[in-house]
């Protein structure tokens, strides 16, 4: 949830200070994001979240302590955690995956432009997660390809106890589809997708859109 002034909060965890300093400026100069806290080690998310309040956090991978992919494993279990967007400087489907399942709602490679950065973040506060499909079709064929990942059945069973909409919310959040995109997709008003999807949340015992995006492709593995 956004703070009373309209702005989005961000904490950025990086044990680089310069890449601290760097996203810091960057975001400075805008009128409706604000940086309120910054850590070197995932071992102080959780109390920087505390203090600060974020909703959203910029999450590095490499840290010396307490790794991003841990420490947003641990936030994003708590409730009402703020978002995550995972930045690193490795572009492997691993990481990308293991993010992810994690819970993270958005990665990103640290050399991305300031802009997309942005637009990241207010993709992630709204909601919305911060995968391209070609992210996603990266997963799925990476899933398939490995065999690392034996949870088809487990997927399937979940996605049987679905409803024929909410089967069809879900299908379409695994495409990497925005609410608007589904809307229009299946004929019904955005507060209906975001009824659906917040169901399929309860439901499914997930976090976010990109684990119910996680979820379909998994059942859909036939490796």
């Amino acid at each position: 949830m956004k703070s009373t002034d309209g702005c989005v909060r961000v904490l950025v965890v990086d044990d680089d200070a310069l890449v601290r300093a760097g996203l810091a400026m960057m975001l400075s100069g805008l009128p409706d994001v604000r940086v309120v806290g910054e850590v070197s080690d995932g071992a102080d998310v959780l109390g920087a979240v505390d203090e600060h309040r974020p909703d959203v956090v910029l999450m590095d991978i490499r840290m010396p302590r307490v790794d991003g992919l841990a420490a947003t494993a641990t936030l994003r279990a708590r409730p009402e955690a703020p978002e995550v967007i995972v930045m690193t400087t490795f572009d492997t489907d691993d990481h990308i995956l293991k993010a992810m399942r994690a819970g993270a709602g958005g990665f990103l490679l640290k050399h991305t432009p300031p802009p997309d950065i942005v637009e990241a973040i207010r993709r992630v506060a709204a909601g919305e997660p911060m995968l391209s499909p070609d992210v996603l079709r990266r997963m799925m064929t990476y899933v398939a390809t490995t065999g690392i990942d034996p949870r088809r059945a487990r997927a399937q069973s979940a996605l049987a106890h679905l409803s024929d909409g909410e089967r069809a919310v879900a299908t379409l959040v695994g495409k990497g589809h925005t609410n608007a995109e589904i809307g229009k997709e299946l004929s019904i008003s955005i507060a209906t997708v975001k009824a659906y999807v917040s169901r399929l949340l309860t439901k499914l015992d997930l976090n976010n859109r990109v684990q119910i995006a996680l979820l379909v492709h998994d059942a859909s593995n036939d490796a």
